[in-house]
């Protein structure tokens, strides 16, 4: 056995495995994780934009309130697979699951676009809804625990805002696939659901190349080939031309694997040992979720219904809205390894919050045209999506690495539960565009929800920055040093 490994007669393991992930340096290897796992967000970002201009409808037939429940369909897909799928990517390891859901989601959209009927497509969306809800945990477990602490926050925030990347690429496809003057009524849809199971096609052998996360096989008794795995990775690194330097003894982990997580232990984690971090999460996640879904699912009926652009000419408008919802993680990400997860998380959920509220002034002053309006949003959405690509990172990274994939579900379904009261709630406020007050109202509480958020984070948050997930959460398999001193 490895000198990095060494294990006691009672069974706990002392281990640099941690240590050595961390200390590594930025290569070829973490590219092709980011390159091979990030790709996830891209899929449902993909997903919903072509889902939204509703091409199916009337070669399937499908009334408004049909077309609807294709979108609903597919989120309750997500919210069964984060559920089903967490608990399996904590118990069964971190590449078996982002190859099974990998596969899950290229086989349901890709049938979906196949679609003889509505009920054939309502089934396929589920299913493909379930794999993009079961890549959400297992990715972002595995990112977590691949990536070195010193990047940990910038790649995990800049991967979680490229859904924007996706959604608008599904923009400009729908712009041209759902024009019958470029390809047939019947034919556009169809192709629009086979671009997101290319992308996976195209990228499912470099996920076969990534190794399982040397920290789960610690903590699930696998000390061995957790060893190997790191050992094999430090020669990749090598041959890439990073340099590694020695870790210090004083950094080793002593771990006891636990294989009992039941209901008892979830209940311990999440409500006495955490409470305060299930609290931070979940305002986080959930306010973010309300205001995306707020303004994300009612930005074409604002536009049509108050400054009168006809439906095709909204896709337009979208266009600068994804673009700057893209951009905030990728130039902010590096902000929240530097200035901080609490300073960051709370500026960028304020300053959203403020443009929304100056937004709000202006759309019910009458001073705002379309073009002026969709700017504000852009503003506001440029901070606020680096911040709520901030609340997946804290969910992550916050509680022990046992739990980890279920944490991201728990808050992930809850959030998603919050967020679809908004369009509901949002398109009621809008209604015929002839009364701008409760539209006004609604942006206003929507602004204080996200302030809230932010201020919350910045109370109760945790400086994770550049720290060791063991930093962070303590493993619930590991052993004190009194233990240690007593074996």
């Amino acid at each position: 056995m490895s000198e990095a490994v060494a294990q006691r007669t009672d069974g706990a393991i002392r281990s640099l495995v941690p240590a050595r992930m961390d200390r590594l340096p930025w290569t070829k290897f973490h590219w092709s994780v980011v390159l091979g796992l990030g790709v996830s967000w891209i899929l449902d970002g993909l997903e919903i934009q072509i889902v939204s201009e509703s091409g199916f409808q009337k070669a399937l037939g499908m009334s408004a309130a049909q077309v609807g429940l294709t979108g609903t369909v597919y989120l309750v897909g997500q919210v069964v697979g984060a559920l089903t799928f967490g608990r399996l990517t904590d118990r069964l390891g971190r590449k078996r699951l982002f190859i099974m859901t990998l596969v899950i989601y290229l086989v349901g959209s890709g049938l979906a676009g196949l679609s003889p009927n509505m009920w054939f497509l309502w089934v396929f969306r589920f299913v493909a809804g379930m794999g993009i809800g079961g890549e959400y945990t297992a990715i972002n477990s595995a990112i977590d625990e691949l990536i070195p602490s010193h990047y940990r926050g910038r790649v995990d925030i800049a991967i979680n805002g490229t859904y924007w990347g996706g959604a608008f690429f599904g923009a400009l496809a729908n712009l041209y696939l759902l024009n019958p003057d470029n390809v047939a009524e019947n034919i556009g849809w169809r192709i629009a659901f086979f671009i997101g199971p290319v992308l996976g096609l195209s990228i499912i052998w470099l996920r076969r190349h990534i190794p399982e996360s040397p920290r789960w096989l610690l903590t699930h008794g696998r000390a061995e080939e957790a060893e190997r795995t790191v050992a094999e990775i430090e020669e990749r690194v090598r041959r890439e031309g990073g340099e590694i330097t020695e870790v210090d003894e004083s950094k080793a982990i002593l771990v006891k694997p636990e294989e009992r997580m039941g209901p008892k232990v979830l209940w311990d984690v999440f409500i006495r040992r955490y409470g305060r971090r299930t609290v931070l999460g979940l305002t986080m996640m959930v306010t973010q979720s309300f205001l995306y879904n707020a303004i994300f699912f009612t930005y074409a009926l604002v536009l049509t219904n108050f400054y009168g652009i006809d439906k095709a000419g909204t896709s337009l408008y979208f266009l600068p809205f994804a673009a700057g919802n893209l951009l905030g993680p990728l130039l902010l990400g590096h902000l929240f390894d530097t200035i901080g997860r609490r300073k960051m998380i709370f500026s960028t959920y304020t300053i959203a919050g403020v443009v929304l509220l100056v937004s709000a002034w202006a759309f019910h002053a009458e001073v705002l045209n379309a073009t002026t309006h969709t700017i504000f949003w852009c503003v506001s959405f440029f901070f606020a999506s680096a911040g709520a690509s901030a609340a997946y990172l804290t969910v992550s990274e916050i509680f022990p690495i046992e739990v980890r994939g279920q944490a991201i579900s728990y808050f992930f379904v809850v959030a998603q539960c919050a967020g679809a009261i908004a369009p509901v709630l949002y398109g009621a406020l809008i209604g015929d565009g002839k009364d701008r007050m409760p539209l006004t109202w609604g942006y206003v509480a929507g602004a204080v929800i996200m302030i809230i958020g932010g201020v919350v984070a910045l109370a109760i948050g945790i400086d994770a920055e550049r720290k060791s997930l063991e930093d962070v959460a303590d493993p619930l398999s590991k052993v004190t040093e009194d233990a240690e001193a007593n074996a």
